[in-house]
C-alpha cells in the first residue's frame, strides 16, 4: 500500500505493553512489488476468485461482513477493498444515511471498484468513498468508525501489528474488527492439502490467465502468517477487549473478531 497523504501519530492503548510479536522483517520494496502484483492481476481479480472458491468467497465475504456488527447508518471502512465486495456487501447494511470508505494500495483495483459502483442500480451503494492508502498509516482521526473489516489483506501488509494498531486507533469503543484470510491451520494434514490446492489447482487455472507466478505467492503468504491463536493474542496485545478466530471454509479460511 502506498503512503497516505497525511502522517498520523499511532493511539497507544492504556497499559500498552511491549509486544511479543516481533514486527515482520520483510525487505521495504516487498510492499511495491506486492502493489505491483494486485495491480497486474486486478481486471481478472473477480473471476478468478469465483472460479477458485467455485462461488464460495461470496458467502465467506457475508459472514465476515456479518460478524463486523455493521448497521443501519454506521460509518464503516472496508481496508484493503480490492475490488470493492465487501464495501459494497456493507453499503447495503449500513444503508443511504451511513457511509462506507474503502481504503486500497491499488489504484487499479480501486478503478475496478468505482466502475462496478457506477455501473450498479442501487442506490445505497453512493453512500461508498473509495480512498488509496496505507493501511499501516490510515488518513482518519482516532474512534472514527462504528465497524472495519478487511478481506485478504493482514497477510500481504509488512507490519501485522502496526495494521492492528491501526484498526484498533480509528474503531470506536465496543465496535467490531472483522478480519477474512486464509487461514493457517497448526494441523500439519490440513496445511498439506491447502499447500497441494494451491500447486495443483490455484496456480494451474491462474495460468489460464497469464498468472501464475502471481499467484505462486500465496503459499509463502500463509507460511508467513499467524496462526488463529496468534491473531487472537495480537489483537488484545494492541487492546482490543475481546477476539476470536473462527475457521470456516473447511478450515481453508479464518475470520478474526476482534472488538475494542
Amino acid at each position: 500500500m502506498i503512503a497516505a497523504s497525511v502522517h498520523l501519530i499511532l493511539h497507544r492503548p492504556p497499559n500498552h505493553h511491549r509486544s511479543i510479536f516481533r514486527p515482520r522483517r520483510r525487505p521495504v520494496r516487498c510492499a511495491a512489488e506486492r502493489q505491483a502484483l494486485f495491480s497486474r492481476i486486478a481486471p481478472v481479480y473477480d473471476s478468478l476468485n469465483d472460479v477458485l472458491s467455485l462461488g464460495q468467497h461470496r458467502i465467506w465475504k457475508r459472514m465476515a461482513v456479518s460478524w463486523s456488527g455493521a448497521r443501519e447508518g454506521n460509518n464503516v471502512l472496508d481496508l484493503c477493498c480490492g475490488s470493492g465486495d465487501l464495501a459494497f456487501l456493507l453499503s447495503e447494511k449500513v444503508g443511504p444515511n451511513g457511509k462506507v470508505i474503502g481504503l486500497d494500495f491499488s489504484k487499479e483495483q480501486l478503478s475496478v471498484a468505482s466502475s462496478r459502483q457506477h455501473s450498479c442500480s442501487k442506490a445505497c451503494y453512493n453512500n461508498i468513498e473509495w480512498v488509496e492508502g496505507n493501511a499501516l498509516e490510515l488518513p482518519f482521526s482516532d474512534c472514527y468508525f462504528d465497524a472495519i473489516t478487511m478481506g485478504y489483506g493482514l497477510r500481504n501488509v509488512i507490519n501485522f501489528h502496526k495494521a492492528m494498531e491501526e484498526m484498533y486507533r480509528v474503531l470506536k469503543p465496543s465496535s467490531n474488527v472483522s478480519i477474512l484470510d486464509f487461514n493457517k491451520s497448526t494441523d500439519a494434514f490440513s496445511t498439506s492439502i491447502q499447500e497441494w490446492m494451491i500447486d495443483n489447482l490455484v496456480v494451474p487455472v491462474a495460468n489460464g490467465y497469464g498468472l501464475a507466478e502471481e499467484y505462486k505467492y500465496l503459499k509463502s503468504s500463509i507460511q508467513d502468517f499467524l496462526t488463529g491463536k496468534e491473531l487472537e493474542k495480537l489483537a488484545l496485545e494492541v487492546g482490543f477487549a475481546n477476539s476470536k478466530h473462527f475457521e470456516i471454509g473447511g478450515g481453508l479460511m479464518g475470520n478474526l473478531v476482534a472488538t475494542r
